[in-house]
């Protein structure tokens, strides 16, 4: 009975321990998710709106040949995978990795933005042609000199489309993964819902645009601004979502550390309880023995 005791309360002690580190970063991630929520949903309306932007320039500009527009059959892609620096929020990076498995073919490039993600890709030997392991510490100069090169890549022909893999944050408790295709551009990009129609006015019809001194100048100079945009808001919204998904983890894991500690107790204090009943019936046997 006392061996079976000890078990129990050495077990306490191990998940209070386990209940103080999961408490310990639920706060930290509590910490840094206010400022990542600010900057992210501060960020959230210029990215979109600069995203919706080049969709209705490719609109205006459909029957401009640029190579920024081409609309042949794509063989060669770049995906932009942004996952977290660490683990322990729930499904946050998981869900990254599986949408780029439905995505990614073997053939494709990488850019791999995140410890977790270049971590992935690197076990699994897939060309990257970029990567940044520290999400929480980039800046927009770094996401500027990416985006340069994976432009230059583009140019090149080495790549011939663009995507983008991040989570959008939609809330503390809700953060959804997305797939967003950066370039070639078309006006088919994204689908505006509802109330994107509304605030844009009742019909889809947007107002020609003139492009001066020319649509491919104006296309070649907007084009480093707006890839460095997309990127650094979608690193905004990853980077929020996993603080919200490791605080919502990390506060389930404490709760259930203190429900299987208050579990424990109850045990420990019944086995105690029978513990010590046993020894009094052992000493008033031994006593009626003497007699």
């Amino acid at each position: 009975m006392a061996s079976g005791i000890k078990e129990v309360k050495n077990r306490m002690l191990s998940i209070e321990s386990t209940r103080q580190i999961t408490n310990a970063m639920q706060l930290v991630a509590s910490s840094k998710l206010k400022k990542a929520k600010d900057n992210a949903m501060g960020y959230k309306e210029y990215f979109e709106t600069v995203y919706e932007t080049m969709r209705d320039l490719a609109e205006s500009a459909r029957n401009v040949n640029s190579v920024f527009l081409r609309k042949q059959e794509v063989e060669r892609k770049l995906f932009i995978v942004i996952a977290g620096d660490r683990g322990l929020a729930g499904g946050y990076n998981s869900n990254v990795f599986k949408a780029s498995q439905e995505n990614i073919k073997p053939k494709d490039k990488i850019c791999a933005i995140g410890k977790k993600s270049v971590d992935y890709y690197t076990r699994r030997g897939r060309t990257m042609v970029d990567s940044v392991t520290n999400i929480e510490k980039i800046s927009f100069e770094d996401v500027e000199a990416m985006a340069e090169l994976i432009i230059n890549e583009y140019l090149e022909g080495e790549i011939e489309e663009v995507n983008i893999i991040y989570t959008e944050f939609i809330s503390t408790l809700t953060q959804e993964v997305k797939v967003r295709r950066l370039l070639p551009l078309s006006h088919d990009m994204i689908e505006r819902d509802d109330d994107a129609q509304t605030n844009w006015g009742k019909s889809n019809a947007q107002p020609a645009i003139q492009f001066l001194p020319s649509a491919n100048a104006v296309l070649e100079n907007l084009i480093p601004m707006y890839l460095t945009t997309v990127i650094y808001g979608a690193i905004t919204q990853s980077f929020a979502s996993e603080q919200g998904a490791r605080r919502t983890a990390m506060e389930s894991a404490t709760d259930n550390a203190k429900e299987m500690i208050s579990n424990l107790e109850l045990i420990y204090n019944r086995a105690r309880q029978t513990a010590v009943t046993q020894e009094i019936a052992e000493i008033v046997g031994g006593v009626e023995a003497l007699k």
